[in-house]
């Protein structure tokens, strides 16, 4: 019997060793031979979870059982936009307070401690565009949680000393702005690309924030915090009818009428082809190249985002990186971005960091990529790798519910949904519908080097010499005059006067 036992394990050995001989041929020698069935994976329908509720926002609403947490996001119609003129700075300020500022029935210390005995988390935001309120609470306390989510969306305190603290930080802030070079070519940045007098760019000064009060953020509160503006996601611990009633009592009877959001300005203008100039002393000069944008609706809008990937968007498959980086050693990082804009076009841009006296050069090796890239196809296996970035990863933007309800109501806030009901269901193919020679058509298109805007901020000699090894000036890479700006006064804006 033993015998046997012994011959029968014996036997199971063997066939256990040929099995894996036989799998591990069939193993490729090379990571690059292996093969995958495809992805079958289709995304969420956000009509499956959209709620207009009758008081007013539209909901999306997303059930979520595995944890009791449920997480409420109030997306609200207002923004930088939205300032009255000499009030810049007051968007900030009352997005900020509203939740850290108290409410009507509770002081700030007193919401703060309440929130922290429930284990709940609660913040508030006002951006350029968007105001948002969130709150992430276990599903046991969501009736408590959302009757303080009322309370914060219509009855806040703006708390005066939270004011003056938020006030004066602001303007330690602003005192810094001239220590960071990338905080002055971002300004400086915005600048070119939109222009000084676009709504984005009327940035706070000290002397507009010390003019914003109390009666400013109740006035700003109660003009744009209303039932009309507000786009919901909330998912979680809860059943989709429970909590869907539970949403309508949160908004109903409204304490006060409100106005609609007015549509947001996008008439803005790029600077001038050319080379601006910012004298600073620092080790590493920062460049930015721009170019005229599109919107996110275009129609070359995906062949552009394929486009840039292959140029500079796709880190180290990039073809900037590679040439900038990995070949001439000249910066740790470079590479480009071209987003499409959601109201209005936003702008093309490349840029790095490398030694001023090599910022002539390096520029240069981004101009010829764009060049080269609009005068021939990208190969093969440049296309296959950028569609695979986008197509394999796409999943991702739905992994979890609470990810499913925020980009779903974003939709619905930006007019994504109304506009394109299906653009979810559709990104994969119009992703692999793209061709080199769409890819090529766009290049040409978009990346005009006659409308290059060339920003540097640095030692403005070192920049304008050049290196000796590379006989290569920044104004032979664009058509346009070079330009010095000046630094500006951190707590005014307003041009510092060169010393001679």
């Amino acid at each position: 019997m033993s015998f046997r036992l012994t011959a029968v394990r014996w036997l199971a050995a063997l066939l256990g060793v040929l099995a894996l001989q036989a799998r591990a041929a069939e193993i490729p020698d090379r990571p690059e031979k292996l093969t995958f069935p495809p992805l079958a994976y289709e995304p969420p329908n956000p009509a499956d979870h959209r709620v207009a509720l009758a008081s007013g926002p539209v909901a999306y609403v997303v059930e979520d059982p595995l944890l009791p947490l449920v997480n409420v996001t109030v997306l609200v119609r207002t923004g930088q936009y939205t300032e009255p003129p000499g009030k810049a700075g007051l968007s900030d300020l009352a997005g900020t307070l509203l939740v850290r500022g108290g409410t009507e029935s509770r002081t700030a210390e007193e919401l703060e401690e309440r929130l922290s005995f429930l284990a709940a988390i609660m913040n508030s935001a006002i951006g350029e565009t968007q105001g948002s309120v969130r709150l992430n609470l276990l599903s046991k306390d969501l009736d408590e949680g959302l009757a303080i989510l009322r309370e914060v969306l219509t009855r806040p305190r703006f708390q005066e000393n939270k004011l003056q603290l938020q006030k004066d930080q602001m303007l330690q802030a602003m005192r810094q702005r001239n220590d960071d070079a990338a905080d002055i070519e971002t300004r400086e940045r915005d600048w070119l690309a939109f222009g000084h007098d676009f709504w984005a760019n009327r940035l706070p000064t000290a002397p507009s924030v010390q003019g914003i009060g109390r009666q400013d953020l109740l006035a700003f509160h109660k003009r744009w915090f209303h039932p009309r503006n507000f786009v919901v996601a909330v998912s979680g611990d809860f059943r989709r009818a429970d909590m869907v009633a539970r949403l309508e009592k949160l908004f109903a009877d409204w304490p006060f009428q409100g106005e609609a959001a007015p549509d947001i300005p996008a008439d803005h203008t790029l600077a001038p082809a050319g080379v601006y100039l910012v004298d600073k002393d620092v080790n590493q000069g920062r460049v930015s190249l721009l170019l005229p944008g599109i919107r996110r609706d275009h129609p070359d809008y995906f062949a552009v985002m394929l486009m840039n990937d292959v140029l500079g968007g796709g880190g180290f498959t990039s073809r900037i990186m590679n040439r900038v980086r990995s070949e001439e050693g000249l910066a740790y990082s470079a590479g480009s971005a071209f987003p499409g804009g959601v109201y209005y076009p936003l702008v093309f841009r490349a840029g790095f960091q490398s030694k001023s006296r090599t910022v002539a050069y390096a520029t240069s090796l981004v101009v010829e990529e764009m060049k080269r890239i609009a005068a021939e196809p990208v190969t093969d296996e440049e296309l296959h790798t950028a569609k695979r970035s986008f197509i394999d990863t796409f999943p991702r933007n739905f992994a979890t519910r609470a990810q499913v309800a925020a980009i779903f109501a974003d939709d619905e806030f930006t007019g994504r949904f109304q506009r394109d009901p299906h653009y979810w269901r559709d990104y994969r193919d119009r992703v692999d519908k793209v061709t080199a020679q769409d890819i090529r058509r766009v290049a040409a298109q978009w990346l005009a080097p006659s409308r290059l805007v060339i920003l540097a901020v640095g030692q403005r000699q070192d920049i304008l010499a050049g290196h000796p090894d590379h006989a290569v000036h920044l104004k032979d890479l664009t058509p346009g005059p070079v330009t010095e700006l000046p630094l500006r006064d951190p707590l005014t804006l307003e041009p510092i006067a060169a010393t001679p």
